[in-house]
């Protein structure tokens, strides 16, 4: 008799990033800049998870763990990037994020408060762009090879 198999779900390291700030930094006059944290591109019509790691916040205390999360997406406008859920595992702060409008690049501000009473808030940059192709009207302007011509959206040029 077979028994049927439990899935067992882990979020995507594609979507991954780590906090910054916590690592040395060399002695001398000039400190290098932090770097801007970024998720890769989505397309509007995508539904996926991001994570967002805080471990190197709570190195030295094994026992802190995410306790409450707040997100704040912007821009905030009917159509743009909407967050279906939020979940924390441990340091791992885990995000469902959907839609968002083409050629627009959304800020994700995570506020993470710690079992162990740290706060820690950051903004994370998620770039949208339509990149599923759109099927072509008969009426379209193409290239000598058939490709369809398309505006910066993605979306095809047509004769009037």
């Amino acid at each position: 008799m077979s028994t049927p198999a439990n899935h067992i779900w882990r979020p995507s390291n594609a979507r991954y990033v780590q906090i910054d700030g916590f690592v040395p930094t060399p002695r001398g006059p000039q400190i290098p800049p932090p770097v801007a944290l970024a998720w890769p591109v989505k397309d509007p019509g995508d539904t996926l998870d991001y994570v967002f790691d805080v471990a190197p916040a709570l190195t030295a205390n094994p026992g802190d763990t995410i306790s409450t999360l707040d997100v704040v997406i912007s821009p905030a406008n009917p159509g743009d990037l909407t967050l279906v859920s939020a979940a924390a595992d441990g340091a791992l702060a885990v995000f469902w994020l959907t839609s968002g409008q083409a050629l627009t690049t959304y800020t994700v501000t995570v506020s993470v408060t710690t079992s162990g009473g740290r706060r820690i808030a950051r903004s994370i940059a998620l770039p949208v762009v339509s990149l599923a192709s759109v099927p072509a009207p008969a009426n379209a302007l193409t290239t000598p090879a058939g490709q369809p011509l398309t505006d910066p959206t993605g979306t095809p040029l047509t004769i009037l």
